[in-house]
């Protein structure tokens, strides 16, 4: 339509009047839209539609008319290449994309709706636009008399942080239900992690010369949680881990360790023996356990999210209902976008 709109005009238009050159833009929309073989197909009806003119006025033998036929072929020849690159550069993202997806369909299982005599809902929400899945990591695991569950944040972000996620939960998964007891389970955990930790800054010294990064700069902030089926508490370990939020009616209760651990990783600065802390949690309780890209993430003034405020509002939603309102309520906090990888789980003992 507006390439005969511009031809008819022109045809019609005194003989000084030449919108012949406005043609260019049919092609230049159209490749804000269509794909390669749409805009080349309009850009060959512009040049088409600039020779009618040509024959309809002057003539073809004139320097303006040929000076705007070559003209018109090498921009539209430039706007289908453009076309071209940015057609090839979504493919490439749309394999990224599915290959992130399968990654995080391998690395970071979705948690069952149900296991055990609790509900569970999760949530995840990365930093990286071209990833589903970074460096925050959640898994649950069922033993002979209960369910644990283990949050953590590795540090950095996106998927530079992939490995050292999938060496924790790999270890998780594996030893979960071996140990009887959560501290030995965290020793377990905390060794795996640092010899994996000082294999790669090992690997990184020698590929650098010598200047790679120390071991003692990697390691992965987690809670680990053993919740009996028969009991009406939660049994944790923090590892220097934000505190889950124990849900009340009369508003969020914070679990803060009194004797907290270092995080995952730091092997030498380990305890001898970690610690449990219990807490009340009967049928009916839930808990909700979050990474600090949650409570860190900020808006356009700089505020951090206020979670403990925000959730009180839906304390009486399901799970993935729940989860559902602290996402869209904590992405329009940041303005759409996070700075750092976030996990939410939500825990329900059922009555």
């Amino acid at each position: 339509m507006l390439i005969v709109l511009i031809t008819t005009v022109d045809i019609l238009a005194p003989p000084h009047i030449h919108l012949g050159p406005l043609l260019i833009v049919a092609p230049a929309l159209t490749a804000s839209f269509a794909g390669a073989r749409g805009t080349a197909a309009v850009a060959l009806l512009a040049i088409a539609a600039l020779t009618v003119i040509g024959l309809a006025r002057d003539g073809l033998t004139t320097a303006n008319h040929q000076t705007q036929l070559g003209a018109q072929a090498v921009v539209s020849a430039l706007i289908v290449g453009l076309r071209v690159l940015r057609d090839r550069h979504e493919r490439e993202l749309a394999r990224v994309r599915t290959v992130s997806e399968a990654a995080q369909r391998v690395l970071l299982r979705p948690l069952p709706e149900r296991i055990g005599p609790l509900r569970l809902a999760s949530v995840y929400l990365a930093a990286e636009a071209e990833a589903q899945v970074g460096g925050d990591l959640y898994a649950a695991a069922r033993t002979a008399t209960g369910t644990r569950l283990l949050v953590g944040d590795v540090r950095g972000k996106g998927l530079s942080s992939l490995g050292d996620a999938a060496l924790l939960l790999g270890a998780f998964r594996a030893a979960a239900h071996l140990h009887a007891e959560l501290p030995d389970l965290a020793a377990y955990l905390d060794g795996s992690v640092s010899w994996d930790l000082a294999q790669l800054a090992e690997q990184k010294r020698i590929s650098s010369g010598g200047g790679g990064e120390e071991a003692g700069e990697s390691f992965i902030t987690a809670v680990l949680l053993d919740i009996p089926d028969d009991g009406t508490e939660v049994r944790l370990i923090d590892c220097g881990h934000p505190p889950p939020l124990r849900l009340c009616p009369g508003g969020p209760v914070a679990l803060t360790a009194r004797r907290p651990a270092p995080p995952l990783g730091l092997g030498e600065l380990a305890p001898a023996r970690y610690e449990v802390e219990a807490y009340p949690f009967g049928p009916g309780d839930r808990l909700l356990i979050y990474t600090d890209g949650v409570i860190e993430a900020r808006d356009a003034q700089r505020r951090f999210y206020p979670l403990s405020e925000r959730i009180a509002a839906w304390y009486g939603e399901q799970p993935a209902a729940l989860l559902q309102h602290l996402r869209v309520d904590l992405l329009n906090h940041v303005g759409g976008h996070l700075d750092d990888d976030a996990a939410m789980v939500v825990v329900d003992r059922c009555p």
